[in-house]
């Protein structure tokens, strides 16, 4: 069986690929689990500057694995057991995204349906094709999406994501712009080339200030203003104490390149 999750490491970026076009990259038990082992490692690689998750064939990924869950269902116990399992491993491997110290970056070439939207609002940054397409759309089979809720309320409006959550209804690239659940669009033939480059804008910075910068913004997000502040001040105290920090500043001011360990 051809792996789940295919990595592919390069110029300090990692890049994930969703590997099961079959049921287009649905998260099941054990994609989910591979997911998991692979941004396991990743954050325990200083190596690794920034995440890509990609993947492979016309969807970027169709959410839980319907049938699969349906199979759960025939258990003894009609899933009762089975279930919180299935998506309290899913929640993980989800806050597993923002709590990395690299930044994430969702290539989307195709539709991101339920969970697979949820994987897009989960990562920091998204690059889509012109030609992707989002929802959450379980209301359609009954099925209301409250744990994709929880990624999708934090990354676009709260009415524009209630809309969603119960009319099922997608939409386009252009509007996932508009809302700020997508960073980009590109055309199909220009997406990985345009999320790349991304990913390398992003890989060509002081690999600290980005590590520390992002635990502070997600950290900040929680609170309320007064405390943001403090937390972010703490923060900047932290950066602009580091070596490379000061030989950055001093770089600037003497207009030549940082000379950065």
């Amino acid at each position: 069986m051809a792996d789940l999750v295919l990595r592919e490491d390069g110029d300090h970026i990692a890049r994930l690929v969703l590997n099961s076009p079959g049921n287009y990259n649905a998260l099941s038990v054990e994609m989910i689990a591979a997911l998991t082992d692979e941004l396991e490692r990743i954050g325990g690689d200083d190596h690794i500057r920034v995440v890509v998750i990609a993947a492979t064939g016309k969807a970027f990924c169709a959410g839980h694995d319907l049938k699969q869950m349906q199979v759960l269902r025939g258990d003894g116990d009609e899933g009762r057991a089975a279930f919180p399992e299935l998506f309290d491993s899913c929640a993980r491997m989800m806050q597993m995204i923002p709590a990395l110290p690299q930044p994430v970056i969702a290539e989307v070439q195709g539709v991101a349906t339920a969970a697979g939207c949820q994987l897009v609002a989960s990562c920091d940054m998204a690059v889509a094709s012109d030609s992707a397409r989002f929802g959450v759309n379980g209301v359609n089979i009954g099925l209301f999406c409250s744990t994709p809720m929880v990624a999708l309320t934090r990354a676009i409006p709260p009415k524009a994501a209630f809309e969603m959550l119960v009319t099922g209804e997608f939409i386009d690239a252009a509007r996932a712009l508009e809302l700020g659940l997508v960073n980009r669009i590109a055309t199909p033939e220009a997406l990985t080339d345009t999320t790349m480059q991304l990913a390398a804008t992003i890989a060509a910075k002081l690999p600290a200030a980005i590590r520390l910068g992002k635990r502070a913004f997600h950290d900040q997000l929680r609170l309320g203003l007064a405390d943001a502040y403090a937390s972010a001040g703490e923060a900047m105290c932290r950066n602009i104490l580091l070596p490379d920090t000061a030989e950055g500043m001093a770089a600037f001011l003497e207009k030549r390149r940082p000379a950065w360990t």
